[in-house]
């Protein structure tokens, strides 16, 4: 074999694998057809944070007179927003580069993989061969069979971070995680902005926290059209609904969802099972119809587990993948802990289980809420909009849900919770500092026992032990 493991795809997934396994001495081919780094550092997670950060600095200018503070309006230098955030890129693009690839020992090859067999690949003409396999190719922008949207111009989070010019309003086809925080950032940015969703916005998370994402953002401007179909796409852009309404913009931003990169790879030539969402694997993430090769990131589809597209769930994969690829040791998925965050402002940090996916699981569970405005540090930072909400079942948290600022900052403390089983006892017996947010999910933690220990019987009790010396 030319080498023991061949990694298609350098985003977040293929990168951890490849570090990973080269550290480790194996002989690693690590293949990209584009950009080092892929959607996560070029067109996703980097650029859309650091355009959130250029709306928050414009918005705390214009919040700034509730503290006293009196600013003038902030003026927007779009060049430089967008020319800030092709900076951020560059500057954490060396950790992703091929430079430093090869000098971890890995073998970086450009260009285009294509199966040609269960154990080879051509990479632009070159063939290879390898133990193992790992297709870690991602997904791009869903774009919808919508009448008209293929005759007009309009953008993708692959192509937004490159606007010429501030839009003057930015319609936005799709209310979940992309489509929210560019809401977010660009009407922070002083862009009008209309969100159309068929469903209801955020429609993977707590209805509860997400009532209350939608508020924060209507307050701000955003509008918000909820179970709106669009029928078609006309020049403006113009969006048509389905009961003849017509919404008018400057630009057009399509974020309806990811597809799975699948269609290069001649995955029939390898005998490798897919389905739309991506590489039919068991729970080790081992194809269920080639042992010699391994899915890991956005186009991983785990049986009975469903497509999970985070860079952190591919940075998990890819222990999994290691695990089992390079020391043949057991190891399967658990997604029971896994958190997710829509980084709006306030963002909405979750994870485990919502309080209905418990109830339909057939869970007995009590919800626990704390909200921000009986919080010291919200009030003092006037900022209360928020809620901590947490699901118990027999004494354990099962899930937990936080809309705050920097909520996903809060969260990892649940999800470590669930993962080890953790009383709730435990966890309204813990020390935080004060004033913090994070005291509001230590108050919801303890609003399980307030009942009991505030109860006429635990007073009869204080009331019997005053009687005695």
């Amino acid at each position: 074999m030319d080498f023991d493991l061949a990694v298609i795809g350098a985003g977040a997934a293929g990168l951890s694998v490849a570090a990973g396994a080269a550290q480790l001495g194996a002989r690693v081919a690590l293949i990209e057809r584009g950009r080092m780094g892929g959607d996560c550092l070029n067109t996703g997670c980097v650029p859309s944070k650091a355009l959130l950060a250029a709306a928050r600095a414009a918005r705390s200018v214009r919040d700034a007179a509730r503290f006293g503070v009196i600013a003038d309006a902030p003026a927007i230098d779009w060049a430089r927003v967008r020319a800030g955030v092709h900076d951020v890129i560059a500057e954490i693009a060396p950790v992703d580069s091929e430079e430093r690839f090869h000098a971890l020992g890995a073998a970086v090859l450009r260009g285009e993989a294509r199966f040609t067999g269960p154990a080879t690949l051509s990479v632009d003409g070159r063939t290879l061969t390898a133990g193992r396999f790992v297709i870690a190719a991602g997904s791009r922008a869903a774009v919808p069979p919508i009448p008209g949207l293929d005759r007009l111009p309009y953008w993708t989070n692959e192509s937004l971070f490159d606007l010429a010019a501030k839009p003057e309003h930015l319609l936005i086809l799709g209310g979940g995680p992309i489509g929210l925080e560019m809401a977010d950032a660009f009407s922070g940015l002083g862009c009008r902005v209309t969100v159309i969703e068929a469903q209801r916005i955020a429609a993977k998370e707590d209805p509860e926290l997400a009532e209350g994402l939608k508020q924060a953002l209507m307050r701000r401007g955003v509008v918000l059209r909820e179970g709106a179909a669009v029928q078609s796409v006309a020049p403006g852009p113009v969006l048509i609904l389905s009961g003849g309404e017509r919404i008018a913009g400057s630009h057009l931003l399509v974020a309806a969802g990811r597809t799975p990169n699948l269609e290069a790879l001649n995955l029939a030539a390898a005998n490798v099972a897919a389905s739309r969402a991506g590489i039919l694997t068991d729970r080790g993430l081992r194809s269920i119809s080639n042992k010699r090769v391994f899915a890991a990131g956005d186009i991983a589809d785990p049986a009975g587990l469903g497509v999970r597209r985070f860079t952190h769930a591919g940075s998990y994969h890819a222990g999994i993948v290691i695990r089992r690829a390079l020391f043949r040791l057991p190891a399967s998925l658990d997604y029971a802990a896994l958190p997710r965050v829509t980084y709006t402002d306030p963002e909405l940090a979750q994870t485990g289980l919502t309080e209905g996916e418990a109830l339909a699981g057939g869970m007995n569970v009590q919800v626990l809420r704390w909200p921000l405005a009986e919080n010291d540090r919200a009030v003092a930072e006037r900022d209360t909009a928020g809620l901590v909400k947490l699901v118990v079942s027999r004494n354990r948290i099962v899930g937990a849900g936080i809309l705050a600022p920097h909520a996903g900052e809060m969260i990892s403390l649940w999800s470590l919770a669930i993962a080890r089983r953790t009383r709730v006892s435990a966890l309204a017996g813990l020390i935080v500092p004060y004033p913090t947010r994070s005291e509001a999910a230590r108050r919801a933690a303890g609003s399980l026992f307030a009942a009991r220990l505030f109860s006429a019987r635990t007073r009869a009790l204080v009331r019997l032990l005053r009687l005695m010396p």
